[in-house]
């Protein structure tokens, strides 16, 4: 489970929003990042708690968001196919 935090926890750093201001599409992808980071910090609470399946599930969303932000092109993951999930 840890390395499931660790790796989600890497892609959280490396990213960054691409769109510029004032474009609508730098809010969906500070939205997406929330909605990341968010869903980190409820696995870190979990896995904490010894709640190993709700932290597992919110690992996963988590790393879903990054993965979809990126593939939107929200975020700028400098080409990294080995954290997101860049190809068709």
């Amino acid at each position: 489970m840890t390395n499931y935090l660790e790796k989600t926890k890497i892609a959280l750093a490396k990213v960054k929003i691409s769109p510029p201001e004032p474009s609508f599409h730098k809010k969906q992808a500070e939205d997406f990042y929330g909605m990341a980071e968010a869903y980190y910090n409820d696995a870190q609470h979990f896995f904490e708690e010894g709640d190993f399946v709700n932290a597992f599930a919110c690992v996963n969303y988590a790393h879903g968001w990054l993965d979809a932000g990126a593939r939107l092109g929200l975020f700028d993951v400098g080409g990294d196919d080995q954290l997101f999930t860049l190809s068709e």
